[in-house]
């Protein structure tokens, strides 16, 4: 595979590990990527919640636990370290200034257009912004926007089709399109970003996610003119993964008729395993009687069936009476756990052998699915 290059960023394996949250792509799970030569994301959302024992404070307790979350990573690697932030959060900015403050090497931002996220960079920073889109007009409008507003242009850009796990940029009716795959989505932005990258003369990088799981799904969109992918979900059944071994096997259970489509909280709809507690959601069991956090903020609570940050800690820890795990479209693939060294060498593989026949990952515990 060939490196991707972010300015003077260089990324040796061209794959950036999707950020997951709440909790589930830490420390753990980025330093172990970055150590194989991909960029290892932390997840900053709900980082509140997870380190409350350093303040009581939800907000101050958010910005605290980031900043150890990277010291950790950086004490286990000398590779590329990044941190996501969804634009829907309410200590967005908190999050943005801590991370570049602690110089990490790059942003991802999405779940909202961040029009004001180069507004944070000081003269002396080095931290990368790649702000996540969903389609050539949202990439389009943050690169002019920037341009007018701050004479900057993105660093990367990712787009997130509709086959990925999560909060999903696309309106119900759009995630089974075929007019909006991920396949029809890197052509349209590769030329929008081929306007400013030949009007200003930089170079844009587009890295494409959603749906790609295999060496052969990384040099398919590869040949489409993505400069790189990001993947999430065939992370999470990995070793380093910072999830719990029961929300790890919940991917390994999971058939292709339990990921669904659910109406998120966050205004947003999203992709996820089905649970028990999707289910009495569903039927109107479910009723938050306060917002505890304000971290969302376009979650209303008179109108929320439930608090997101609260089901999604409760999957982390595996409780999915009380929670759910989001997941990509193809998480259903998973059969096994293995170490992120032996994915990335089967990535690899596959890869260069794309019509080969491969185990999913050459698994150091083999829990295949009954």
């Amino acid at each position: 595979m060939k490196e991707l290059t972010i300015g003077n960023l260089v990324i040796e394996v061209p794959i950036i590990q999707g950020g997951m949250g709440v909790g589930i792509s830490l420390s753990g799970l980025a330093a172990a990527v970055a150590n194989e030569g991909g960029a290892g994301i932390i997840s900053s959302a709900g980082l509140g919640l997870l380190y409350k024992n350093f303040s009581a404070d939800y907000l101050e307790a958010s910005i605290l636990g980031l900043k150890e979350e990277i010291r950790k990573a950086r004490e286990k690697t000398l590779g590329v370290i990044g941190v996501n932030v969804m634009v829907a959060m309410t200590n967005f900015a908190d999050m943005i200034r801590t991370a570049i403050s602690e110089k990490v090497d790059l942003i991802t931002a999405g779940a909202g257009l961040p029009l004001d996220l180069p507004s944070f960079l000081k003269k002396d920073s080095t931290t990368k912004l790649v702000p996540i889109v969903s389609s050539a007009r949202a990439a389009k409008i943050i690169c002019e926007k920037w341009k007018a507003n701050y004479n900057y242009l993105p660093d990367a850009i990712i787009v997130e089709g509709p086959k990925a796990g999560g909060h999903l940029g696309f309106k119900e009716e759009q995630i089974f399109d075929p007019d909006y795959t991920i396949e029809k989505l890197v052509p349209e932005i590769v030329s929008e970003l081929k306007n400013f990258e030949e009007k200003y003369d930089v170079k844009i990088p587009l890295i494409a996610a959603g749906g790609i799981y295999t060496g052969k799904d990384i040099q398919n969109i590869l040949e489409l003119g993505a400069s790189g992918v990001q993947m999430g979900t065939r992370f999470v059944t990995t070793e380093e993964c910072d999830a719990s071994n029961a929300f790890k096997q919940a991917y390994i259970d999971a058939s292709s008729s339990d990921i669904e489509i659910i109406r998120s909280p966050v205004g947003m709809p999203g992709r996820a395993i089905l649970s028990s507690f999707i289910t009495k959601v569903r039927e109107g069991r479910k009723q938050p009687k306060k917002c505890p956090f304000k971290c969302i903020k376009t979650c209303d609570i008179s109108k929320s069936p439930y608090c997101i940050i609260i089901a999604l800690v409760n999957a982390l820890k595996g409780n999915f009476d009380s929670g759910y795990a989001f997941a990509g479209a193809i998480a259903f693939m998973a059969t096994m756990i293995s170490t992120v060294k032996e994915l990335f060498q089967t990535l690899i593989k596959e890869y260069n052998s794309p019509d080969a026949i491969l185990p999913a990952a050459a698994g150091s515990n083999d829990l295949s699915k009954s």
